[in-house]
């Protein structure tokens, strides 16, 4: 059985965040059998992790070439997996398969979160039959580190025993059926899964348990409802109002007001959503500076907060609230509202201060399928994007709101002074000045992550979207002395002036900023 992801991409960390993600060199059962107990606990609610046996790790990071595993042991250490799984309480036995990547084999260990958490394992684990028993104890993942959980945390993780997110519950009111084989393999398709090659031959049944999308004995299985959210096609059969709502309000009195809501998969209704916004709410200011080579560019929204906003609120909404996800769009800003809010660990002041770091997730699966169709990120890194994207732009700083009983979340996007009714002259002058006295410093900040962001670009293509008509003596000179510093890279060192040249970020950079 493959899995339902890219494992290269798994290798890589591309989509799976690194705290989900634990690399062992050989087959070593203690440290082993610890961490798929701490990824079935799933203290987070991330959605559990996977374990790579047979491949180093570099600080944080896979080391290449793979170091692989003996072709001869595979058979054996899955055979020892199996019996030193049954040491864990209750009984946990995560997805095993064996790949060969660049002609080294690796046995990849899935582990989902539990639905029978919390889970205990012996502390000890001797490879030897008949060795003298160990006493057991809870584990789970702090950061990217399997750790023994302490008495509060034990305390903690007993209390969730019941406690099984909402989108990774079984539906015992659909049938395994309702979810569409096409719909499944178009997923398998777009991730790069192994499973997708026979997808279409095999019975839905089959493909959504390799999934971990059913539940249940034999004679009555049922599908979780994240299942039903991505492979159904009317998702709000079940789960009412499961839609995005899009307002847009040019007048207060309504007047010229349309309305338009978004059905479907959740990943088709946020895409549809944001394409829609993309081709119908979103303008350009185009202008050229006075005595200038430059062109100021600016939106009334930068699109990719607008899509990191939307995202994040399909990513934490609740199903279990019988209310849509409201965009809500004025001359003066726009409103996206999802219920319920943030979890308590986010509190007042952090809002205040836009920083807005989740520790515990309310919809790991829901996270994982985004995640894996690169739509969203789980590293925390939303409200970053928002913030880069919103200042790149000259717009002002987003806010987010909620209430005292955290009923539900608002985040407020100002439009672009250049798009305020009636105060165009002052505010482009303003705007105008303040892109003039850009200083190399905030350039080579800019750059940076524009190329975190969008990937390798020309220097053309960076000065473009930077807002400049032409690549300048500025931006070119910024960009010769990032290229000095290492913090940039070409793409085709050997072809400096290829007309196919891109400039790369360098993994030193990304990793420092």
């Amino acid at each position: 059985m493959a899995l339902p992801i890219n494992v290269i991409d798994l290798i890589h960390q591309r989509k799976v965040e690194r705290t989900r993600i634990e690399y062992k060199a050989d087959w070593n059962p203690e440290p082993i059998i610890h961490t798929i107990t701490a990824f079935a606990n799933d203290f987070d609610n991330m959605g559990g992790g996977y374990i790579l046996i047979g491949v180093k790790e570099e600080n944080g990071r896979p080391k290449l070439p793979l170091a692989g595993l003996d072709p001869d042991s595979i058979d054996s250490i899955q055979l020892d997996l199996l019996n030193k799984c049954n040491s864990i309480e209750p009984r946990c036995i995560p997805v095993i398969e064996p790949y060969t990547v660049d002609g080294k084999d690796i046995l990849v260990l899935w582990i989902p979160g539990g639905e029978d958490r919390p889970y205990k394992c012996p502390e000890k684990v001797y490879t030897q039959k008949g060795g003298e028993k160990s006493p057991k104890a809870y584990y789970i993942r702090k950061g990217a580190r399997t750790l023994k959980a302490n008495a509060r945390e034990e305390r903690e993780l007993i209390s969730m025993a019941r406690d099984i997110p909402f989108d990774d519950r079984i539906n015992y009111h659909a049938d395994v059926t309702d979810m569409k084989p096409a719909l499944l393999a178009d997923y398998l398709h777009m991730v790069g899964s192994d499973l997708y090659e026979n997808a279409l031959n095999r019975s839905v049944e089959d493909v959504s348990t390799d999934m971990q999308l059913v539940r249940g004995p034999s004679e009555y299985r049922k599908p979780v409802n994240v299942g039903l959210m991505f492979f159904n096609e009317h998702p709000e059969n079940y789960f009412s109002f499961a839609q995005i709502e899009v307002v847009d309000k040019p007048d207060p009195t309504g007047i010229g007001m349309t309305e338009k809501t978004f059905k479907g998969p959740l990943d088709r209704q946020l895409r549809d959503a944001l394409a829609y916004i993309r081709n119908y709410i979103i303008k350009e200011y185009v202008t050229k500076v006075p005595d200038s080579e430059l062109a100021v560019r600016a939106f009334n929204w930068p699109y990719q907060a607008v899509e990191e906003a939307l995202s994040n609120a399909v990513y934490h909404k609740s199903y279990q609230i019988h209310e849509p996800i409201t965009v809500t769009v004025t001359p003066e800003k726009m409103e996206i509202l999802s219920l319920p809010g943030p979890d308590r660990s986010i509190t007042d002041e952090h809002l205040e201060n836009r920083i807005l770091i989740s520790r515990r997730y309310r919809n790991r699966r829901i996270g994982d399928f985004l995640k894996e169709l690169e739509i969203v990120e789980g590293r925390n890194t939303g409200v970053p994007l928002i913030l880069s994207s919103m200042k790149n732009n000259g717009s002002g700083l987003p806010s987010f709101e909620t209430d005292e009983d955290r009923s539900y979340f608002l985040t407020i996007l100002p439009v672009h002074p250049y798009f305020l009714p009636g105060n165009k002259n002052s505010e482009k002058a303003a705007a105008e000045k303040s892109f003039l006295r850009r200083t190399r410093e905030e350039l080579r900040g800019l750059i940076l992550d524009l190329l975190a962001r969008q990937g390798n670009m020309s220097a053309n293509e960076i000065a473009y979207a930077l807002g400049y008509k032409t690549l300048n003596n500025t931006v070119r000179a910024v960009v010769n002395d990032m290229l000095r510093s290492g913090e940039v890279t070409y793409l085709y060192p050997d072809k400096p002036n290829s007309r196919n040249q891109k400039i790369c970020i360098t993994r030193e950079s990304e990793s420092s900023d």
